[in-house]
């Protein structure tokens, strides 16, 4: 990733690069956009509206890659339905957003060789070819790349702990768990906030805990991401591990200790939030950016709050090494996919694999980001980007983000409190990132029944948690589903490994 102050585009640069274009070779952005080949492309919109024909946006676009793009906007809300639908009917278009990574239509669509395998063509374009091994091991399916991964931050989450409680009660920012329990407990019955009331607690966790709070955790203590391999290259499910029972442990005895909210199991996310923004609570494991909203939370309550955040991304367990569990499926948000049925031969596949690499520039980035210098944005004294006209941007920028080929190609100063120490510390933790195994590899039996197996699992979390089951009992429950789906899941899995890595 980049600082590039100067990312964006302006309306006189937008006329430069039309003309710079013009002539140049074909199959490439070679022509001015309004001579160059169209391109379909069905992608999906996370926003009410969908962007108008023509607009600003797509113009710019067009001038900078040298492209005339034909959009098709699929509504988030129905994506999964219509988008498995245009595959089954062969309704699509040169370029398809697909974005459910774990869909069994889908993948199933991408491994039948409906889906240009593009393995062997990415690395011969320059912004493409510096995608990662590891993203593109874990966007593949079975060893095989069927679209160009489209790019998330590898790992987003941390710890937040309330800074101006630890000032309160002269304590240091924790960096170990054994650190992060001594925070906790003292959050729970020191008085951090001062207002003379037993009413704070340490976590304020919420009902997804086994997936989301405790999970993330549980990297700390050494468990993997969903699935990992373990020493007879076994693929298990990182809930079955000593690691993550561990983590259990420890976090239950936060809990019986009141310093886990005792209501967590039906607390809902927006709930959590308020909690948090409410004082209820000193720490949160979630994304590091939303620091960010919590304060503006708080503040839009109290205009004078004391909040003040610790933001914490280098938790460490006993000799286990620094690590972070990805939360984003490896930065792996989906693939840009080329269907057989409208990319019919080599030639045609090599001029959408030039658009898509045009669409990774810097360039493209900073517009469908930021817009139009000078009509959406503009910067600051300091490079920072300033909005114009927030409903304008709405209106016109904002629908094309979810469309980028990367969420980080470029990194923008920020003047908001806690952005740019967020974005410092998320892109920090790719070194330290650990993936999911078997996101790559196909097992029928977890495709059919893995929900119920992680529903049950997770209700035997929940359960120990409040003291309705003890260790044994959750290792019942584990051997229970092992006995089922579970054990096949694993070892379809595991036969998988073994037959991409043989």
């Amino acid at each position: 990733m980049k600082i590039n102050r100067r990312i964006g585009i302006s309306v006189a640069s937008v006329t430069i690069a039309g003309l710079a274009l013009t002539g140049c070779g074909a199959g490439g952005g070679g022509e001015s956009a309004a001579d160059s080949k169209e391109i379909s492309w069905m992608t999906v919109v996370h926003t009410p509206s969908t962007p108008e024909a023509n607009g600003p946006i797509e113009t710019a676009i067009e001038e900078a890659t040298g492209y005339q793009i034909d959009f098709t906007w699929v509504p988030a809300a129905s994506s999964g339905e219509k988008l498995t639908s245009a595959i089954a009917s062969s309704t699509l278009a040169d370029v398809v957003t697909l974005n459910s990574i774990t869909s069994s239509p889908i993948r199933k669509a991408l491994s039948d060789g409906q889906f240009w395998e593009i393995s062997d063509y990415i690395d011969d374009y320059p912004n493409l070819a510096k995608i990662d091994e590891q993203t593109r091991t874990d966007a593949s399916i079975d060893g095989k790349l069927y679209g160009v991964p489209m790019q998330k931050i590898k790992a987003r989450y941390g710890v937040l702990v309330r800074q101006d409680w630890l000032d309160n009660l002269g304590l240091e920012v924790p960096h170990t768990i054994e650190e992060l329990s001594e925070v906790a407990l003292a959050f729970t019955n020191e008085d951090p906030d001062g207002n003379g009331k037993n009413d704070t607690t340490g976590f304020v966790d919420r009902q997804e805990s086994f997936g989301v709070g405790l999970r993330s955790l549980s990297g700390y203590f050494g468990a993997g991401s969903v699935f990992e391999l373990n020493e007879n290259d076994e693929m298990v499910a990182s809930f079955t591990t000593d690691a993550f029972k561990e983590a259990m442990e420890w976090y239950r005895g936060l809990y019986n200790e009141g310093a886990v909210n005792q209501e967590f199991v039906t607390l809902q996310k927006q709930n959590q939030y308020d909690a948090i923004a409410q004082n209820k609570g000193g720490i949160v494991v979630t994304g590091i950016w939303e620091a960010r909203n919590f304060q503006a939370l708080a503040e839009s309550a109290d205009p004078n709050t004391p909040m003040d955040w610790a933001l914490i991304n280098d938790i460490t367990y006993d000799d286990v090494p620094r690590r972070i569990l990805t939360d984003t499926a490896g930065g792996v948000g989906g693939w840009y996919a080329m269907p057989k049925s409208e990319v019919k031969d080599e030639d045609e596949l090599r001029t959408i694999l030039d658009f898509l690499d045009k669409m990774s520039s810097e360039e493209v980035f900073g517009i469908m980001t930021n817009g139009v210098e000078g009509e959406h944005f503009e910067y600051d004294a300091d490079g920072a980007v300033t909005i114009l006209d927030q409903g304008l941007w709405d209106r016109e920028v904002q629908p094309f983000l979810s469309s980028r080929m990367s969420d980080d190609l470029v990194i923008y100063p920020s003047n908001v409190k806690y952005v740019n120490q967020s974005d410092e510390m998320m892109a920090e933790q790719e070194q330290y990132v650990v993936t999911n195994p078997a996101q790559s590899l196909s097992s029928e039996t977890f495709d059919a029944r893995w929900n119920e197996v992680n529903t049950a699992i997770g209700d035997a979390y929940t359960k120990y948690m409040v003291g309705q089951y003890e260790m044994e009992d959750y290792e019942a429950a584990v051997e229970k589903e092992r006995a089922g789906d579970l054990g096949k899941i694993e070892a379809e899995f595991t036969a998988a490994y073994a037959e991409v890595n043989g």
